[in-house]
């Protein structure tokens, strides 16, 4: 958890870029941060690695200032992904990406399977790719680079700042939906800064909305897409593209609904909370005549979970514990 208290950044000339800002960046999730030009966003996001130092307030991760690790740690121990990537361009992809891992003095053998790991999970084959040189690869290729390099040394946190803003549309999208199944894998804390609402809403688990160094809204895409907190939220977002987020959801909860009211009467799907634990789902499943599990949350139909993605969901629990320890 990454939480900020009573933070104020004054420059020299005067600019007060952040004004008494606290929140909380909870962990394992993927928080955007969005707003108009000039109004934070990047300045929130660098004092968590200390690239800004505030004014006044402080910074804590797990309840840890920052103040009290030093410096060249507390970056070593954070992936950051930029939106001119940073690759150097005389050092291969391998040597690149290995570049954090050997600071922190990991193995060579260590070093190389995290790399070729990585690789394949962003999509591209360690043995075609990593003898290349930057300027071998395209744009879209290089930022790949980049989310490897950032994730070599196993962070916790990892900082985009408007990583895919420079690539050409069908990249992007795609980079986005690389990132957000990588993220729903990895489950690392990800604070990424956008000016794009579309991609904010795309990726985030949660969205921070910034004016003039200070917070807006703080809350889940449908939480400003259904409740924005007031009408510069409203307007930042557009109505137009509230209005087409509302019909879709609607329009998948109404299918939802359709499906589950139908699947009702063959006496093989039950109800679930979206509150109830792993270990409820498993319970119910294993009742006769059940096979599948609808999610219901507040008065609606938001999903559906069988035993093969419950499984799934129990193996993924498993290894974020294993891992935790």
């Amino acid at each position: 958890m990454i939480r900020f208290d009573q933070v104020t950044k004054k420059f020299p000339d005067g600019t007060e870029a952040l004004k008494n800002v606290s929140l909380t960046i909870p962990t394992g999730e993927l928080t955007a941060i969005i707003g108009p030009s000039g109004c934070g966003k990047t300045t929130l996001m660098k004092m968590i690695n200390r690239l800004e130092i505030p004014t006044n307030g402080d910074i804590l991760i797990d309840e840890k200032s920052i103040k009290e690790t030093d410096q060249v740690e507390l970056r070593r121990s954070i992936g950051y992904v930029i939106q001119r990537i940073g690759l150097l361009p005389h050092m291969t992809i391998e040597k690149n990406a290995g570049l954090v891992p050997k600071l922190k003095g990991w193995s060579d053998e260590k070093t190389q399977l995290r790399v070729r790991e990585l690789m394949t999970t962003v999509g591209l084959e360690p043995d075609i790719y990593l003898p290349r040189y930057p300027l071998e690869l395209s744009g879209g290729q290089q930022q790949r680079i980049g989310v490897v390099r950032a994730l070599a040394g196993d962070p916790n946190i990892v900082l985009m700042d408007e990583p895919f803003s420079a690539l050409d549309p069908i990249s992007r999208e795609q980079l986005q939906k690389e990132l957000r199944s990588l993220q729903q894998r990895i489950q690392k804390t990800i604070v990424f800064v956008t000016h794009d609402m579309d991609e904010a809403l795309k990726i985030a688990d949660n969205i921070i909305v910034m004016r003039e160094g200070e917070v807006e809204q703080i809350g889940s895409p449908d939480d400003l897409i259904h409740e924005p907190a007031n009408d510069f939220v409203r307007d930042f977002i557009g109505q137009e593209r509230i209005n087409r987020q509302r019909t879709f959801a609607q329009r998948k909860i109404h299918e939802l609904t359709s499906f589950f009211s139908q699947a009702r009467t063959s006496e093989q799907i039950a109800e679930i909370s979206s509150t109830d634990s792993i270990e409820t789902a498993i319970s119910m499943l294993e009742k006769p005549n059940v096979n599948l599990l609808a999610i219901r949350h507040k008065d609606e139909f938001v999903g559906y979970i069988d035993q093969t993605s419950l499984l799934r969901a129990v193996i993924a629990k498993e290894e974020g514990g294993n891992h935790a320890d």
